[in-house]
């Protein structure tokens, strides 16, 4: 099977449809069809707000994970329950890894420090519609005394962190009370990796 790639699209012309907290670009284009041939001309907007890193806290010792809960403005102009229950996670700015967003989204919205760090993926937020990624960690952290309110004030967070067993978690993701993408990737994910992070990380 043939692979496609880049030269296969003809780019027509890209322009700035929107600037604002967020940019959205519209492209032309058209790309080669596998049956042979070109497409007819495809117009869509694309949705440009950088790429992001999130982490999943995990206690080996306590088999605990730590989970923030705050206000998404997505899920309230769906018509859905607004609060999320989700991993921590931050945009990646110019002369960040990371590696660096995930430590410091750690503090500043589980005010916990990481110790070991391993990545687990970078996946496609979603391909139909905008360039975002996000590169998924989990991080080592002491789950004793985890929780309160914390975020930054002058960006108006209000984030409740709550840490809970392994098995509460996966039992919120089996009924459908944790519903975010990264979160769920990240605890199944764990739910295959557990047990040797539990004997490395002791």
């Amino acid at each position: 099977m043939a692979t496609r790639n880049r030269d296969d699209v003809d780019l027509l012309a890209r322009e700035a449809a929107f600037a604002g907290y967020f940019r959205i670009d519209r492209y032309r284009l058209r790309h080669r069809l596998f049956a042979g041939g070109w497409s007819g001309e495809v117009v869509r907007e694309v949705f440009e707000r950088g790429h992001a890193a999130a982490l999943l806290p995990y206690d080996p010792a306590r088999d605990a994970v730590v989970l923030i809960e705050q206000f998404r403005i997505g899920a309230y102009a769906a018509g859905e329950p607004a609060w999320l229950t989700e991993v921590v996670a931050g945009i990646i700015e110019e002369s960040e890894t990371p590696e660096d967003v995930a430590r410091r989204e750690t503090a500043e919205e589980a005010g916990l420090e990481i110790g070991a760090l391993e990545p687990i993926t970078t996946f496609f937020v979603s391909t139909g519609g905008t360039t975002q990624t996000t590169a998924l960690f989990v991080g080592r952290v002491e789950a004793a005394g985890a929780g309160g309110i914390h975020g930054l004030d002058d960006e108006n967070e209000d984030i409740r962190v709550t840490a809970m067993a392994f098995d509460e978690a996966m039992a919120m993701c089996a009924d459908g009370r944790i519903r975010e993408a990264a979160t769920l990737i990240a605890l199944q994910w764990l739910a295959l990796n557990r047990e040797r992070l539990r004997r490395d990380w002791r």
